[in-house]
């Protein structure tokens, strides 16, 4: 078995977007290294200083070394049917491939990972980064910073873990059936392992345990890993990767339950790496307030969290159509209603579909009674129902809650409880804040499952 034990350094931290400045590769038989390739490449692209302080590759220094394409049959050469090795590996791994694929050469390998791997073999460390691990086992590494350098102790660090390997680690991650090497570099696979096959919410976490991204799932463990597969070599892919530390999740009923939950913890929590739901929100409302001359005004405007409103819309369309249907199912005045703004009295009134209330002919107490009945039979007219479905185990069953048109919340309950008792499911609902999203969510549920759903007399 040879090992290509790989080391680069690079313009940048991903490969779509950045160039190699230099490239070491070490073959290893498994007791020594046999063979060594190293060399300056010119990435034909400009090395920033910050980059250039660390590794102390200049622009100069590659001016005149060879382009990728120009050593890329011979790196292709050298790396073909051996195990692909560096600290970090997929960082160097999507390096390589991506530039060895624009050279028009289809490489891949299998991958060994030194972090992951000296994380089981070697435990108990307080760093694992490559200077601080070499320090620890007393590695030299001359050059660091350098890809000779590095590969070199890289190289003599695939040496210790060989032969300190007693429980079988490397040959483990080398299994077809083992995934372990398409993970991120600081997650253990004890943390896929404990993952449930179950609809839920999972939580990518920092290294200090901060939320880096939110996801929800009809199977968590199967969702979680579908983020691992592929080879993206964007810089918010590769970015991502290198954050995840830990993962938690909650387990769902249902997988209604999972986009609700979502939806609501990406509110809460703003993790960096969510974007679409970050970006949903209530847009306009319609509102009742009463003016200074005692007249009950509706109006649609824009949504606050702060101000009570009857019901919401992401759009004023919709909004202004809702408003409309009240005027004229109430005789509603549609200058009151701010319909018309800029005319002494409504054309509603000249129509005789407004009894004056613009002009101040209908007082403010009789015009408030058709006010007060609009927004009544608005209540009455808004869905009030209770959706009964599956819970976490086979001895609960979930149940999500919906008043007047808004989403209540949701809960679970004993499988043996009644659910007609509307007391007692009501008094099992967790709270959550509603949006469009989510009650559009639950009513198309409710539309394709009518049998799940329970109807509420709502009595105001």
């Amino acid at each position: 078995m040879l090992f290509a034990v790989v080391d680069i350094e690079t313009t940048g931290g991903f490969a779509s977007g950045n160039g190699i400045t230099e490239i070491s590769i070490q073959i290893h038989n498994g007791e020594m290294v046999v063979e060594q390739y190293e060399t300056l490449i010119n990435p034909e692209s400009f090395i920033p200083p910050y980059i250039e302080a660390l590794t102390g590759i200049s622009n100069d220094m590659v001016e005149n070394a060879p382009t990728f394409a120009a050593v890329a049959e011979q790196i292709y050469a050298l790396l073909q049917d051996k195990i692909f090795v560096a600290h970090n590996v997929n960082f160097d791994y999507s390096f390589v491939r991506h530039h060895l694929a624009l050279a028009g050469f289809d490489w891949q390998a299998k991958k060994i990972c030194t972090v992951r791997l000296s994380r089981k073999i070697f435990p108990g460390f307080a760093s694992y980064s490559l200077g601080k691990l070499c320090t620890s086992l007393n590695i030299n590494i001359e050059n660091r910073h350098r890809a000779g350098g590095d590969a070199a102790a890289t190289a003599i660090l695939l040496g210790l873990l060989l032969k300190a390997d007693e429980d079988g680690h490397i040959q483990q991650s080398l299994n077809k059936s083992s995934k372990e090497q398409v993970l991120p570099p600081h997650l253990s696979k004890a943390s896929i392992d404990r993952l449930p096959q179950k609809p839920g919410v999972y939580y990518f976490k920092d290294q200090k345990g901060g939320v880096v991204y939110i996801g929800k799932a009809k199977n968590i463990k199967k969702r979680v890993c579908s983020h691992f597969s592929g080879n993206n070599t964007g810089p918010q892919r590769q970015e991502f990767m290198r954050s995840i530390h830990h993962i938690d999740f909650e387990i769902c009923g249902t997988e209604l339950m999972a986009f609700i939950l979502e939806a609501t913890e990406i509110k809460r929590l703003w993790p960096a790496n969510n974007r679409a739901l970050k970006r949903f929100e209530q847009k306009y409302a319609l509102i009742s307030y009463q003016d200074q001359q005692g007249y009950l005004r509706l109006a649609i405007d824009k949504y606050h969290k702060m101000v009570p409103s009857l019901y919401s819309f992401n759009n004023l369309t919709d909004g202004h159509l809702l408003l409309r249907l009240l005027i004229k199912e109430h005789l509603l005045c549609e200058k009151l209603c701010f319909i018309q703004s800029k005319r002494m009295a409504c054309t509603g009134y000249a129509l005789g579909t407004c009894t004056g209330a613009c002009i101040g002919k209908e007082s403010a107490a009789a015009y408030n009674v058709r006010v007060k009945y609009a927004i009544k039979q608005l209540e009455t007219q808004l869905p009030s129902f209770a959706l009964i479905d599956d819970g976490r185990t086979e001895d609960e069953q979930s149940c999500l809650w919906v008043e007047k048109g808004q989403f209540f919340g949701m809960g679970y309950v004993s499988n043996y409880s009644d659910t007609n008792d509307l007391e007692l499911l009501k008094s099992a609902i967790q709270p959550y804040p509603s949006n469009d999203y989510i009650l559009h969510l639950i009513l198309s549920y409710a539309e394709a499952n009518p049998s799940k759903k329970l109807m509420i007399d709502f009595q105001p």
